[in-house]
This record gives C-alpha cells, sequence and structure tokens, in this order.
C-alpha cells in the first residue's frame, strides 16, 4: 500500500478548466472520501488518478512515484465503479479472475489470490453462480473482490453504492469500513451522499466547482468548517443558518437577528466585527436545547417523528430554507405550533455573509 499525493493538479477539456490547481495528500492506508453536489469534479479528480483522464497539468504520485502520464495498468491501482461490470456468462469465480489470467499470472496464484479474496468477502459458497443469480450487494461484492485480487497500492470506489437500496447501502458500508480495516489499505472513495462520507471516512475532501473547499476528519469539518458551503454541506439535518447584523456596546459585540425576532446573541471572536457588518449565524438542529440561555420563538409546521429523535421544521419564509430544530424525551411537542427554544451562543458558528468565510 501507498500514499498518494497531487501537486496543482489540472484539468481541461479544450479552454473549459474542470479541476483548478487541486493540492492533496493522502496518507498510507487513509480512507480518504471525496464529497461535494453533483458536477463539483470528484469522479473527474477520480478518474484523473486511475489515468481514465489525462492530466493537463500538474502531478499525481503514487508511493514517491510520479504515474501523472502513466498507463492505468501501471500505475498500482484498482478502481469499482457505480455499475458492477460483471461478465454475465462467466461466473463468480471466472469474473474475479478474469483480470489476473488476461495478466498471464500463474494458475495456483490466481486460485490461493480468488479463495482469499473470496473469504474475506463471505463469496465462499457463490463461487459457481452467475451474476444473475447474485443480488446487487454480491455482486458489488464481486466486482470489489475483482479488485481485491489486484493487491492494488490504492483502491478507487467511484460511488460504488449509488444503485442499491438504502437497508442494503448501510449494510455495504459497513462490509467496506470493515474491508479496509482488515486490508488496511489505502481507498479512495468518491459519493455524493455526506452521510456516507461522514460515516466511512478517515478523511473528508469536500469539492466545489473543482475545487477543494476543506479536507479533514469528519468531526473537524462537522465541528469546525471553514465556510458556509461546508457548513451547511456536512451534517444531516442540514445546519440552520440566520443572517444577521453586527451591534457592538460597552456590554460586548452582538449579533441581531431577524428572523428569531430580533434577539439578540452576545458573540465572541478573535477579531473585531464592524457595527451593521452582515454575518450569517449557524445552528445545528441538535443545538437547540429548552433551557438554553438565548430564548426564541419559533411556529412549527411539520413534525417529523424518527422515534427516539424528532425533527420540528417551520414554514419557509421568503424562499429561505426552513428551520429545524431536533426535539428529544418523552415531553416533545407532537403537534405543529409555537414552540419556544433556546441554545448556548458558545454553539453557534459566525460566518461573513459576503464572502462565505468562518470568522472565529
Amino acid at each position: 500500500m501507498a500514499e498518494l499525493n497531487l501537486n496543482g493538479v489540472v484539468k481541461q477539456y479544450g479552454a473549459t478548466q474542470v479541476i483548478h490547481g487541486v493540492d492533496l495528500g493522502i496518507e498510507d492506508g487513509d480512507f480518504c472520501v471525496f464529497v461535494g453536489p453533483s458536477g463539483c469534479g470528484k469522479s473527474t479528480l477520480l478518474r484523473m488518478i486511475a489515468g481514465l483522464e489525462e492530466t493537463s497539468d500538474g502531478r499525481i504520485s503514487i508511493g514517491g512515484r510520479e504515474v501523472t502520464h502513466e498507463d492505468p495498468a501501471k500505475r498500482g491501482v484498482a478502481m469499482v465503479f457505480q455499475t458492477y461490470a460483471l461478465y454475465p456468462h462467466m461466473t463468480v469465480r471466472e469474473n474475479m479472475s478474469f483480470g489476473l489470467k488476461i495478466g498471464g499470472e500463474d494458475k495456483a496464484e490466481i486460485r490461493r489470490k480468488v479463495d482469499a479474496a473470496a473469504k474475506i468477502l463471505k463469496l465462499d459458497a457463490y463461487m459457481d453462480r452467475k451474476p444473475k443469480a447474485l443480488s446487487g450487494g454480491q455482486r458489488q461484492r464481486v466486482a470489489i473482490g475483482r479488485a481485491i485480487v489486484r493487491q492494488p497500492d490504492v483502491f478507487l470506489f467511484d460511488e460504488p453504492l449509488s444503485n442499491l437500496d438504502a437497508e442494503l447501502r448501510v449494510e455495504m458500508r459497513v462490509e467496506i469500513a470493515r474491508l479496509h480495516k482488515q486490508l488496511g489499505a489505502t481507498m479512495i472513495y468518491v459519493t455524493h451522499d455526506q452521510v456516507e462520507a461522514m460515516t466511512m471516512a478517515d478523511k473528508i475532501v469536500v469539492l466545489r466547482d473543482g475545487r477543494i473547499e476543506q479536507a479533514g476528519a469528519p468531526v473537524t469539518l462537522y465541528e469546525d468548517p471553514d465556510n458556509l458551503f461546508v457548513a451547511g454541506f456536512i451534517g444531516s439535518p442540514r445546519m440552520n443558518f440566520f443572517e444577521g447584523t453586527v451591534r457592538a456596546s460597552g456590554a460586548g459585540t452582538f449579533v441581531t437577528l431577524p428572523r428569531l425576532g430580533g434577539i439578540e446573541v452576545p458573540v465572541s471572536v478573535a477579531k473585531p466585527l464592524t457595527e451593521t457588518q452582515a454575518v450569517t449565524l449557524g445552528l445545528r438542529p441538535e443545538h437547540f436545547e429548552p433551557e438554553g440561555p438565548v430564548q426564541a420563538e419559533v411556529m412549527i409546521e411539520v413534525i417529523e417523528n424518527l422515534g427516539g429523535v424528532s425533527y420540528a421544521y417551520t414554514a419557509v419564509e421568503d424562499g429561505a430554507a426552513p428551520i429545524i430544530v431536533e426535539l428529544r424525551g418523552k415531553g416533545r411537542p407532537r403537534a405543529s405550533g409555537a414552540l419556544t427554544v433556546g441554545f448556548d451562543p458558545s454553539a453557534a458558528l459566525l460566518f461573513d455573509t459576503a464572502s462565505g468565510q468562518r470568522i472565529r
């Protein structure tokens, strides 16, 4: 296994640039997830690492060896695609061993590698079946097994769970996370689902418009986002945002929030804020608590009951997203209406409205 480094990587299609000078280091054995909205460049970046897309500029290295313009087969990577891409006329064993046979590897060694991969993926009982006799999850495991037998330096996954139903997605997330721990392999995983990213990754890379917005551990991105985009993209349900203005007085610095009845929230930041400066205050749904020192009243329109937790949603006003409040405990409201909420100002995150950047 090996570390991977991208230095100033650029991708252009004619005059259109879609990847803009990406710099990224992924440590040996890391599970790194590329996440972002559709069209952000995550799959393109993965395909550049695999050698399936030509790199217009910059440098890609794997294990200290530059592979920027190497053929895909010589890069030491194996890729698992969104579609299983299994040969329908071949058995599971034949599908898993096909690449090794083409490479001219010894038959006994092929069998050993395939049997070892089948044991890891719990496919032993299905080796003589053809893909049509397998479930979606089993087919995906065969596709992963085909990558394992190659014993690559880096595993690449391009939205491998997108075609599975919700329950099977959860099951396969656990399977892939377990596989990563068992192999100790360097893995790069592309998804648009930030829940997958949060639950599986050692490192998350958030992309937008071909640029890295922020990279780091899942908890870091959740608790300490650098900007409004990352704060809004990471977390489910999403973070609540309240536009406001700064008011400074002898008692300190406050942010006035018109959407919460004009309440004033005390803020503490290292850099002085300008009077009347436009800022955005971010609060996650779980930051609301009945006894919080700052109190406000909201009108709840819908309550989503999930059993141990409920989420209350306000009405959509003037195109703004609804406020989402997490509710727990036996005494939580069950119907729409006025709801008094509180929160601790220290839990709130502050952003500059104009630039979207975090104010710390």
